[in-house]
């Protein structure tokens, strides 16, 4: 077994990043918030890359957010609303809200991420069926509320009940996990910039989320991109809008505050 598992980091090209694995679970490792030169992935990308992405004609995300323009004025549900009914022209109502999410839900008595102030819309006002996480239209419309702050710095309000989960995310960004034993951080603050087979591995900022990655060939969300990085560690994923990835959300969010959004953002 230790021979199957090494032999799968050195065909990730993780060896440098890894440190030897000890039992007992996950540990928690003490780590900077951020570098002191905070850098959006777009800065990581490719030229090709980051020009497909700043022309809205070539950016393959376009097309997502199409549907959540056409879903915004889509009456659904027994109310007989849409969002337009409530909400009118999204590039007024909307503008500067996606950079605040994810914002603090006191009746849950959690954080609450932009997926699920949508689907609340959806079930409470329009008494329509709830969107599933990762559907065309739940892409497409958080993918149109963000874009209307295209440009705006994140600036997401930790203050109150939010900071205990700030402390959560933290928490879980620099514990070590699955059976490569690493952290969050281990790739986007020890190795930020560095190779990774035949990636560059960025700080891992969120300011472009749903993000369009050339490697999925779609759109996806926030909390798609923790379960891939919970897979690829070889750690249990917890479910899209679980308290653990909403609480790593708000402190990722936290982290790149001040960079522009950049909805809907391509990466490789």
């Amino acid at each position: 077994m230790e021979k199957k598992i090494w032999g799968a980091v050195a065909m990730l090209g993780l060896g440098g990043l890894l440190v030897a694995c000890q039992p007992g679970g996950p540990k928690l490792i003490d780590k900077a918030d951020t570098t002191s030169d905070t850098r959006s992935g777009y800065s990581y990308a490719e030229p090709e890359t980051q020009a497909m992405q700043d022309d809205d004609f070539n950016n393959p995300a376009m097309l997502w957010a199409d549907i959540g323009g056409d879903q915004w004025t889509t009456v659904d549900g027994e109310a007989g609303k849409s969002c337009q009914s409530c909400h009118g022209e999204a590039a007024k109502s909307m503008k500067g809200v996606g950079a605040k999410f994810p914002i603090w839900d006191a009746k849950l008595k959690t954080p609450k991420a932009v997926e699920m102030q949508i689907n609340e819309c959806r079930t409470e006002r329009m008494k329509a069926q709830p969107w599933k996480w990762e559907s065309d239209q739940m892409l497409g419309m958080t993918m149109y509320v963000k874009m209307q702050s295209r440009g705006m710095p994140v600036n997401v309000d930790v203050s109150g009940p939010m900071k205990a989960w700030l402390e959560r995310g933290k928490e879980f960004y620099n514990t070590r996990r699955g059976l490569l034993d690493m952290a969050c951080s281990h790739c986007h603050v020890d190795n930020a910039g560095n190779m990774i087979r035949a990636n560059r591995l960025s700080q891992g900022q969120a300011n472009g989320f749903p993000t369009y990655r050339l490697k999925w060939q779609k759109p996806g969300s926030l909390h798609r991109r923790f379960k891939g990085c919970n897979d690829q560690v070889r750690a249990e994923p917890f479910k899209r809008g679980s308290e653990e990835y909403l609480a790593l959300e708000t402190y990722v969010m936290w982290r790149a505050s001040g960079l522009p959004v950049e909805t809907p953002a391509v990466r490789n």
